[in-house]
């Protein structure tokens, strides 16, 4: 009698294609999101929105226990509290993790971390400097746009985009892991994931920290981060489950007879 065959692993073949409906739509929705960061920086109302919370002699909460504590420091080590866990979940999943191939779930945590770096990267080779260094709110420096690359405004500079911000704006790329294979809970995620962004944002705007375009333009940035990555492992699943398959090993085959 042949010994038993060994039972290939299954294969993430649910991966959808690169192109099609789903790539269509996306990237609709991703140009719909830049003409609205765009709109936003066209219509300067990054000071107006500023002098909301700040004046000549600064922003009132940017010291303010709750905002520094809670919202900022509270809410970033939280975040990656979180993403710690989801990284546990790459070897032991829970709830709607368990629906996803293990190399989905390894793109969910990859996809964060991926943003999370972008955001820092740019930050740290901006120029432009935050609310509460314009002289306008008691600092030294000048408004000038971030788009202005290269001309310094006299202030400390990197702070664009928002990288408080990119601690809710990176989770993101898991609507992406998810929305294949758990839909429901991908929107959910998205939900979730854009309210935390908007809200860090916002408790940094209030401080004097960032221009709302900075926190838009960072909401941008990681969907688009985490929707180019998803098309590249989903390109990279679909290369290798098309390759030959190679899981019956000349080892794993009987023996000839003699």
């Amino acid at each position: 009698m042949l010994p038993a065959m060994p039972t290939p692993e299954p294969r993430d073949f649910s991966a959808a294609p690169a192109q099609g409906p789903s790539f269509k739509r996306t990237l609709l929705w991703t140009l719909a999101a830049l003409a609205v960061v765009l709109a936003w920086d066209a219509s300067a109302l990054d000071l107006a929105m500023a002098r909301w919370f700040g004046d000549a002699d600064g922003f009132a909460l940017r010291s303010d226990w709750f905002f520094v504590n809670i919202a900022h420091e509270g809410a970033r080590r939280m975040a990656w509290l979180v993403v710690l866990g989801l990284t546990l979940c790459v070897w032991r999943p829970v709830g709607a993790l368990r629906l996803l191939p293990h190399g989905r779930r390894v793109q969910l945590v990859a996809g964060i971390l991926l943003s999370l770096a972008l955001i820092s990267l740019l930050k740290y080779t901006s120029a432009t400097s935050c609310p509460w260094d314009l002289a306008e709110f008691g600092g030294v420096a000048r408004h000038v746009s971030h788009w202005s690359l290269g001309l310094a405004d006299g202030g400390p500079g990197r702070c664009f985009p928002a990288g408080h911000a990119s601690a809710g704006f990176a989770f993101l790329a898991g609507y992406f892991a998810l929305r294949r294979h758990a839909p429901r809970a991908a929107w959910i995620w998205l939900a979730v994931s854009l309210a935390a962004g908007l809200s860090m944002g916002l408790a940094q705007q209030m401080r004097g920290a960032h221009f709302m375009s900075h926190t838009l333009w960072t909401g941008w940035l990681c969907w688009t981060a985490g929707w180019l990555f998803d098309l590249a492992v989903t390109r990279a699943l679909r290369t290798r489950d098309s390759a030959p398959d190679s899981l019956w090993p000349a080892a794993s085959l009987p023996p000839s007879a003699p």
